[in-house]
């Protein structure tokens, strides 16, 4: 699955760049989110999420990796995480320009593929399910670091 997106923030792009590679702070918009461990500071972390497409329901646990760090302007994740008969692995990557009127404006992208028993049993929702979580979560990214 690929998805991507470009969203306007009313704030400095240092200030986005460091809300958005803080762990601690950008799983605050993650949805499902159980736990949040940092296993190395700056680069990785593993996350404990549970997520539902209708009626299948999993849990992941994931690790996230930051990749090609270059402050405040892109980065890149990678990402791979298991759930009982399934895996999910995927990379995504921000890119922040200035806007208008000392606004950020992200651009983000994510290519994800999930495979085994969630990928079979609920495909067809998994699109839809991806693309309003994704939403919601950019949706709540903009509102912390305006609010901040």
């Amino acid at each position: 699955m690929n998805f991507k997106g470009t969203v306007t923030i009313n704030a400095p792009r240092e200030r986005v760049w460091k809300f958005l590679t803080t762990p601690e702070q950008l799983t605050e918009c993650a949805p499902g989110l159980e736990s949040l461990d940092v296993i190395t500071p700056n680069e990785k972390f593993r996350a404990v999420a549970s997520i539902g497409f209708g009626a299948v329901k999993a849990t992941f646990v994931t690790d996230a990796t930051w990749m090609d760090l270059d402050p405040p302007n892109r980065a890149r994740m990678k990402i791979h995480g298991t759930a009982p008969g399934s895996k999910v692995d995927g990379m995504s990557e921000m890119v922040l320009s200035d806007g208008a009127d000392g606004a950020t404006v992200l651009d983000w992208s994510s290519d994800v593929t999930v495979v085994g028993t969630i990928a079979s049993l609920a495909a067809r929702l998994m699109g839809t399910v991806t693309k309003k979580l994704t939403d919601a979560f950019f949706e709540c990214v903009r509102k912390k670091i305006e609010d901040r």
